[in-house]
């Protein structure tokens, strides 16, 4: 089912169907950036200037973090002092370094999120526990 949003950003309006969208991340400055679906075009809401979209953002983010169900798999993810919330349905490749890091690209977007399994642990044993669900694959650097 579709959860099409209107936003306003840089003078337009954009009509978006957030269940398309993969990944948002709420920045230590409290804006929020997310990227339209196939076009990799960021859209970056300030909650300063726009309190209407953003709280429309932070509702479905609410929504949909931390949800497991059969068309996707929402995670928090703490990367470079940001927050990224993540569907990772939605990534299509994943690398494991023989360090152990796994990286992975937003969807939309070419931004990287590399994760360490020792500076953060938490979302790197997210992603490892879903790709081990979803693809079967094991591991062996888990820590």
């Amino acid at each position: 089912m579709a959860y099409w949003v209107k936003i306003r950003y840089e003078r337009n309006e954009y009509i978006v169907n957030f269940e398309r969208v993969g990944a948002f991340c709420h920045e230590q400055n409290g804006r929020v950036t997310f990227w339209l679906p196939d076009s990799a075009i960021p859209i970056v809401i300030n909650p300063k200037s726009n309190v209407e979209d953003y709280q429309k953002i932070l509702e479905y983010i609410e929504q949909v973090s931390g949800l497991q169900f059969e068309r996707a798999y929402w995670v928090r993810i703490y990367y470079e002092r940001n927050e990224y919330v993540i569907n990772l349905d939605y990534i299509s490749s994943f690398c494991q370094e023989p360090n152990g890091r796994i990286t992975f690209w937003l969807p939309d977007s070419s931004i990287p999120i590399i994760i360490n399994p020792v500076s953060n642990p938490e979302s790197y044993h997210k992603v490892i526990e879903y790709l081990q669900r979803v693809t079967g694959f094991f591991y062996p650097n888990e820590n």
